[in-house]
């Protein structure tokens, strides 16, 4: 495929916020005849989310769309049911030991941008623009009876025109790919556990993201090609993985990254009532020739080792729920030693009434690195979910950053939850940089010599029409703070976004 995508035209006169207004009909309008098109006819209400006796229940959507299981139709008359759950479940053999299945996934989302720089234009680059992001993915899952599995989706991400920083970026177009391709063998064991090998290209997704991700908010998503095994006993659920990082590249074929290992060793446990439970891993990095956080030094091979351990819960009796993690790091980057660590912390509580409210307060810390030369102390992020935990415009990194946030979430409908949020950054160390959700570096550290970032407000409305379509609203300032000023251009960042989504 070389056809580009076509760029919304943009007369020299027509600023972006002129076009806000336009895009912004345009999706409430699309999502608006798709509500419509979509509504379950009275014979698939089962099929929507209710259930009763003799009725099959779909399980939720997942972000990793093959751990969602369909097995449950084998012995469902399939004659009533909403014809995207039909598909999930395709006998191929009778008695249907062998069964194939298939889902996609189409996004749209509009995003305006004033100030994304900060008001800095190096190079002519606009900071106001206003783009469209689609994706869609599509899969075919494949189970030769009880022990061989395969399953393929492939995706294509799109954008319209991009004028900030980086234009088009990787994060943003990856024009045809195969996101996940590969093959399971399972088998029982005998304390009814079960065991799964699993080679091919997989994404990854490990406790709650905080390092280890498949990065939905992206809109081409992160994948790896290597070789993982999981085995389920006594409560715990353990994995194992060899894997290298899949690079994209826009307009061609995507290829695993060979200067760079990971690999590692996740297990968590449930506890009985479900209501706590505890993570313990061990991860590995090694990266050939890179310069992390000195990018005029002298390229050195990286080995790093990340150990951890997470604890969550809701106590019984109380409506108040935590959750707090904490990773160690060692290893070395040259000859020089890696020191590093980092703590985050989550305590909500919920509310009774009608909106179902729930309150919330958070404070991460990850290490930076001083100027006294010797360890590595900057905290590596590895491949996280940032956008989740260090605000919605994904200009802060987990690396040499202090996070202090509250917010509250609410439902004043049944469909319709809202979420608000304050964040506070400060640098851990001065003397370090400002690293955004990529790793990459914001700010140098040298270049002011303030802690103070800035505060990021989030606000973000989400309407559920029905189990298969999703609008949401967003917003999102950034107040910059004494060091963005020091450091350059300082100017206050306004985002506003328009996500679309459709699963089936």
């Amino acid at each position: 495929m070389t056809k580009r995508v076509r760029r919304f035209s943009r007369a020299g006169a027509v600023r972006p916020q002129r076009q806000i207004k336009s895009y912004v009909a345009y999706s409430t309008a699309a999502v608006l005849a798709a509500c419509v098109l979509v509504l379950p006819s009275h014979s698939a209400a089962g099929a929507e989310g209710s259930s009763s006796e003799g009725q099959f229940k779909p399980p939720s959507y997942n972000v990793l769309r093959h751990n969602e299981d369909w097995s449950g139709l084998v012995d469902v008359d399939r004659s009533g049911l909403d014809g995207r759950d039909s598909m999930k479940y395709i006998p191929l053999t009778d008695g249907g030991a062998a069964w194939v299945g298939f889902g996609g996934q189409l996004r749209e989302r509009v995003e305006v941008w004033s100030d994304f720089g900060f008001g800095a234009t190096p190079g002519g680059v606009d900071n106001d623009d206003v783009f469209l992001l689609s994706r869609l993915l599509l899969h075919a899952d494949l189970h030769l009876g009880e022990h061989v599995r395969v399953f393929v989706q492939g995706k294509s991400s799109l954008s319209t025109d991009r004028d900030l920083a980086g234009g088009r970026r990787t994060l943003d177009v990856d024009e045809l790919a195969m996101q996940n391709g590969f093959v399971d063998l399972s088998t029982s064991l005998a304390d009814g556990g079960r065991a799964l090998l699993r080679t091919g290209r997989q994404e990854l997704l490990l406790g709650k993201q905080r390092l280890v991700s498949p990065l939905d908010w992206a809109n081409t998503r992160r994948t790896f090609d290597g070789v993982s095994g999981s085995v389920a006993f006594n409560g715990w659920q353990a994995t194992g993985f060899w894997t290298r990082p899949v690079v994209i590249r826009k307009y061609d074929s995507n290829s695993a990254n060979d200067s760079q290992e990971f690999m590692g060793v996740y297990a968590a446990r449930k506890a009985p009532d479900s209501r706590s439970g505890q993570d313990v891993y061990w991860l590995r990095l090694n990266r050939d020739m890179v310069t992390f956080n000195d990018p005029m030094g002298t390229p050195a091979k990286e080995e790093r080792d990340t150990v951890g351990v997470r604890l969550w819960g809701n106590p019984e009796g109380t409506n108040l729920d935590y959750d707090v993690e904490a990773a160690y790091q060692f290893g070395d980057i040259g000859s020089n030693d890696i020191e590093a660590y980092m703590v985050s912390s989550d305590v909500g509580m919920r509310m009774d009434g009608e909106y179902k409210a729930r309150f919330f307060v958070g404070l991460d810390y990850a290490s930076g690195d001083n100027s006294e030369g010797g360890d590595v102390e900057t905290f590596n992020q590895l491949f996280p979910l940032g956008h989740a935990y260090h605000g919605w415009m994904d200009f802060i990194g987990r690396q040499n950053i202090i996070d202090a946030r509250l917010g509250v979430s609410a439902k004043p409908r049944p469909k319709l939850t809202v979420i608000a949020k304050a964040h506070h950054f400060r640098r851990a160390d001065d003397d370090d940089a400002v690293y955004n959700a990529g790793g990459g570096v914001l700010r140098a550290g040298s270049a002011g010599t303030s802690s103070d970032v800035g505060v990021e407000v989030d606000v973000l409305a989400k309407y559920q029409c029905n189990r298969h379509l999703s609008i949401g609203f967003g917003y999102s300032h950034f107040f910059s703070g004494d060091f963005i000023e020091e450091s350059g251009s300082g100017s206050d960042v306004d985002f506003f976004y328009v996500p679309v989504q459709y699963t089936f």
